[in-house]
């Protein structure tokens, strides 16, 4: 025979359910789709203008292997710096596009010009500063991992 607690403890469990698979719908409808196959053109990339330049954001969003993909272009003005050295935990390639700048890579500045790749690693310090008397402009790709994932390694 079913008692009123039954009944109480059945109600509970039936609401938590359903609480929980509201979570997980809500969530699953919230995360950003898995970029595909997909091209940047420069002539339609939306222009945003900053103190020190401007840059175009193209992406951020996960991939089919990666946590997330982040890739904008950024254009600085002559004597400018994007920022100080920093660091952190996602990597990334920088591709000099035009123009000569000076980085912080590895514990020491190197100048490098229009085709040069920069590679920074993950916790690593570094920096990057337009010392031409032009314009640079430089392509940043940059990968994250699953915060998770991160703090599970360690």
């Amino acid at each position: 025979m079913l008692t009123k607690r039954d009944f109480k403890v059945a109600g509970i469990t039936l609401a938590l359910t359903l609480g929980a698979i509201a979570a997980v719908s809500i969530a699953a409808d919230t995360a950003k789709p898995i970029l595909g196959p997909t091209t940047f053109d420069w002539n339609q990339m939306k222009v945003t203008k900053t103190d020190v330049g401007e840059v175009r954001q193209l992406v951020r969003q996960p991939t089919a292997t990666l946590d997330e993909l982040e890739m904008h272009v950024t254009t600085l003005n002559p004597g400018t710096t994007s920022h100080p050295p920093h660091t952190h935990v996602n990597e990334e390639l920088v591709i000099i596009r035009e123009g000569t700048v000076e980085v912080f890579n590895g514990g020491k500045w190197v100048r490098l010009g229009p085709g040069s790749v920069i590679f920074n690693a993950s916790n690593d310090p570094h920096a990057l500063r337009n010392v031409g008397d032009t314009p640079t402009t430089y392509h940043v790709i940059n990968w994250s991992p699953d915060p998770a994932r991160l703090k599970a390694a360690k």
